[in-house]
């Protein structure tokens, strides 16, 4: 195991881990330095805003949402801003002066984050007035998700609490057992009309009756294997995805599985270590190991179409897509651009020298990004 990804993911141990190198110098490994390339795509820059603060150093993905013709962030200090999607005019704001522990799910009328204690909060997306509160039992730290009834959250703890949309009222909770050791972050679920998908710590992946809170089906991502406990780490992090009707799901030191949504089987699987999210687009999957190497699969079978080691160590953010291109931002702050074709660099454009650890967002074709200074940003290819 890379004593890097370590850092990087920020995990959360109940061990010491002075003796592999996380407290040293020892095992000190380099980003790649940016290769040169001609660029064949530039960004323009639509608007900027300042959410007022940072997003902290404890890696929290603190990812933005849009619902309707409004975006919305959150700082790790609690202040929760709205803005107007074309222009970035501000809305309205809130000031919780609470620590924030995820990012915002927004839809339905209504804005929800959760505070490192674990409070569920919603808000109106007209005003900012609050609507409910709920409280969870343990830390949120992934992006609330939801659809027409629900909110779903997926706690530290392996829980994973639907909330009824208009009062927050707990409809169901699931628990799942969760190994002693992981990586410091939890997978935000995939919240459909019917079922709830969602990823552990235990490197399995559950299908939850919407209606209930009963299991559907599980299927295990990953098996716990090595001497160590840091090598049996399987955890799942990245968010699953959903596309052309079949759920691609990865995990650290494990598989990248694809699946039958309607029973869990195996449709196919692939080695890979990923602790990030998935895209999809040109009949392809992408996906970026624990090395920070871009892979773009065959959705359909698994063969490797193209790969990228060019940003190897650079702890890229999940991919995603803008028009015929995949953007992935990294921790120097800079944005790659990547043909989905053959993977070669298309454009490179630094949006903030504070870094980049949010995940980004994309809306009819405007890439917006949150950096680590607390900096919201859209901008689209010229």
């Amino acid at each position: 195991m890379k004593c890097w990804v370590k850092t990087a993911a920020a995990i959360a141990v109940s061990v010491s881990l002075a003796g592999c190198g996380l407290f040293s110098s020892e095992e000190t490994v380099e980003p790649n330095p940016l290769v040169d390339f001609e660029a064949e795509q530039q960004f323009q820059q639509l608007w900027s805003l300042s959410t007022g603060g940072s997003l902290g150093s404890k890696f929290h993905q603190l990812v933005p949402s849009i619902d309707e013709q409004q975006i919305f962030a959150v700082n790790v200090e609690g202040d929760l801003v709205a803005a107007d999607l074309a222009s970035g005019r501000i809305n309205w704001r809130v000031e919780l002066e609470t620590p924030i522990g995820g990012g915002v799910g927004a839809g339905n009328g209504i804005v929800v984050l959760a505070t490192e204690s674990g409070e569920v909060i919603a808000f109106d997306t007209t005003d900012g007035s609050e609507r409910w509160r709920y409280q969870a039992s343990s830390e949120v730290i992934s992006q609330p998700q939801m659809n027409a009834e629900l909110v779903v959250v997926q706690q530290l703890d392996g829980k994973i609490t639907a909330l009824e949309v208009g009062s927050g009222e707990r409809r169901w909770s699931y628990d799942s057992q969760i190994p002693r050791l992981s990586l410091r972050g939890t997978s935000a679920p995939i919240v459909a009309a019917d079922l709830t998908l969602a990823g552990f710590a235990n490197g399995k992946l559950v299908a939850v009756e919407n209606a209930s809170g009963r299991p559907v089906w599980e299927q295990r991502i990953s098996l716990a294997e090595g001497r160590s406990e840091l090598e049996r780490i399987v955890d799942i992090d990245g968010k699953p995805l959903v596309y052309n009707r079949i759920v691609y799901v990865g995990s650290y030191q494990g598989r990248l599985v694809a699946l039958n949504p309607g029973n869990g089987q195996v449709v196919w699987s692939q080695d890979l270590s990923t602790y990030r999210g998935l895209a999809g687009g040109f009949g392809n999957v992408y996906a970026i190991s624990d090395e920070d190497h871009v892979h773009a699969f065959d959705a359909r079978n698994s063969a490797s179409v193209w790969s990228q080691d060019g940003l190897q160590y650079r702890r890229l953010t999940t991919p995603v897509v803008l028009g015929n291109s995949l953007v992935t931002a990294d921790a120097d702050g800079y944005l790659h651009v990547l043909s989905q074709v053959d993977g070669h660099f298309t454009a490179r454009h630094r949006v903030s020298s504070s870094g980049v650890q949010s995940d980004l967002l994309v809306r009819d074709d405007v890439l917006y990004v949150l950096s680590n200074d607390g900096r919201l940003t859209a901008l689209k290819f010229k």
